[in-house]
Parts: C-alpha cells; structure tokens; sequence
C-alpha cells in the first residue's frame, strides 16, 4: 500500500451494475491518531488525517478556549524517542502565557466525529466565547452561492478518495482565503483556525466559514472563537448548531447547494436581493 499526501492506495474487488467481479486499485483517505501534548502532559488525541499538524494542534488549543487569540505558540517538536512521534504533536507556548485549565471537559479521546458532549460542558462553552458583536457584516447572496464550487476545487483528497471533509475561509467578497481538509470535520476546521491563529490574522470578524459536511454545535463552537460571524454548511445543520448560532449572534447556512440555501439565524448578513 502507497501513501500519497492525505490518500493511500491498495487492491478491492468491485461488484459492477452488470453483475461482473473486479479487482481494482482504489484510493483512501488515510486516518491516524494524533497525540496533542503541552510539555510532558496529554491533553488530547483525535483521529486525523496525517497533514498539518501544527495548524490543527493550534486551532483546537484557541477553540477550547486553552489558549486566547493574543497568545502565541514558541514552537512544534515532536518526541524525540516516542516510537509513534509522527503521531504525537508537542505544543509549546511563549514564555509568560499561560494555558487556561478549561481543557480538562475534553481530557481523553476525540473521534473524527464527535462533539463535545453534555448540558455542563454546552453551558461552558457558551460562558467562554462572547456572542459576535460585528453588526455591519453582509455577504452578496450571489457571492454566497458561488463558494462551493471553490471549495470544491481546492478539495484534492476527496477527489481521490470520496471520504474526507472539508473546511475553508472566504471573505465577504467571496475570496478563498484558506482551505484544508480532514477525516473529520472539526479537525478540518481546526486546521484552517488554526492557520489564521498563527498567522496572527484573529479574529475572524468579517469572515465566513464554510464546511463540506453538516454543521454541529462543535463547529459553531470553534467559529465562535475565532470571532467568525458567518457559517455555511453543504448539509443540515443539528438542533443544537441552531439554537448555539441564535444565542451567539452567529448567521448559520444549511444545504448551501447552488442554486438553494437555508438560513437558520441572523438572516439580517444575507443580502437577499439581485
């Protein structure tokens, strides 16, 4: 089996429409764990795509409220004698920041798919992040419609494998800013955070984040700390992403496939006429 950047590729037998047996070369998105510590001590693992460590290790650090927009990040290493290093990522902050103790709701396992989990820890993530204040954000309805299609373009993985998301930063006037993708959906997001976070380019204020998949309340949740103001996703949204974008002043996006979307909260960003 060959690995290729976000991909691997090995042998399947395929059952056609016409009733024939194969044996073809297929191509799939390759998922790893990910070891994300901060000295000597873990603070979580979750199942990625092996692409962009620093970025995602950042990004979920700044949404999990660990790490504030105006701390910076000394360096990455990685272990020197683990046996798995690859896998194991090692945060170090600047002298004098200090990390929030926050992160012990989240001490253990991520799945490529999980939230965060329980009325205790929803009801501390809203306490975390101030609602978006930004009253003046608006996005051109055209504008809007024409974002899939460039995240499409950019999702290079998923052309080869059909199963891995993808995240993606647009200004207001439509301009791809960054994209990233992942075997989970909050880890693509993390990435593209991420990115901006060490950039230095936070917040997100007159920005939209767009998701290939559906949208949860985890991806609302690290938008949030990123002070980005729009979400639009390609699925549905859950009850919870909802209910989150109302009450934090975010405007939420579902099934945004030309020439349709939903809005779910805020309408007031849409400019809806031609």
């Amino acid at each position: 089996m060959n690995r290729n950047d976000d991909a691997s590729s090995g042998r399947i037998l395929r059952h056609s429409a016409g009733g024939l047996f194969e044996f073809l070369s297929d191509d799939f998105a390759i998922e790893e764990p990910l070891e994300i510590r901060v000295g000597d001590r873990t603070l979580a693992t979750t199942m990625r795509t092996p692409d962009h460590d620093d970025e995602l290790a950042a990004g979920f650090l700044l949404a999990e409220g660990t790490l504030c927009p105006d701390d910076r990040i000394d360096c990455f290493s990685r272990p020197t004698k683990a046996r798995n290093r690859e896998n194991i990522i090692v945060v170090k902050p600047e002298a004098g920041v200090k990390l929030k103790s926050r992160i012990n709701l989240r001490l253990g396992t991520i799945t490529s798919s999980c939230g965060i989990c329980g009325k205790e820890s929803i009801d501390a993530m809203r306490q975390r992040f101030p609602p978006i204040k930004s009253g003046d954000v608006r996005i051109d309805m055209e504008t809007l419609l024409a974002l899939p299609a460039q995240l499409r373009a950019r999702q290079n993985a998923f052309s080869l494998t059909g199963g891995i998301h993808a995240a993606a930063i647009f200004d207001l006037g439509g301009k791809l800013q960054i994209a990233r993708e992942d075997v989970g959906r909050h880890n693509a997001v993390d990435k593209v955070i991420g990115r901006v976070f060490l950039d230095r380019g936070l917040p997100l204020n007159r920005h939209l984040l767009l998701v290939s998949g559906r949208a949860s309340f985890e991806i609302l949740q690290k938008a949030l700390a990123a002070g980005i103001p729009i979400v639009a996703a390609v699925s549905a949204p859950s009850s919870l992403a909802v209910s989150f974008a109302r009450e934090a002043n975010q405007t939420l996006i579902g099934f945004l496939r030309p020439p349709s979307f939903n809005i779910y909260s805020h309408v007031e960003r849409v400019i809806l006429e031609k």
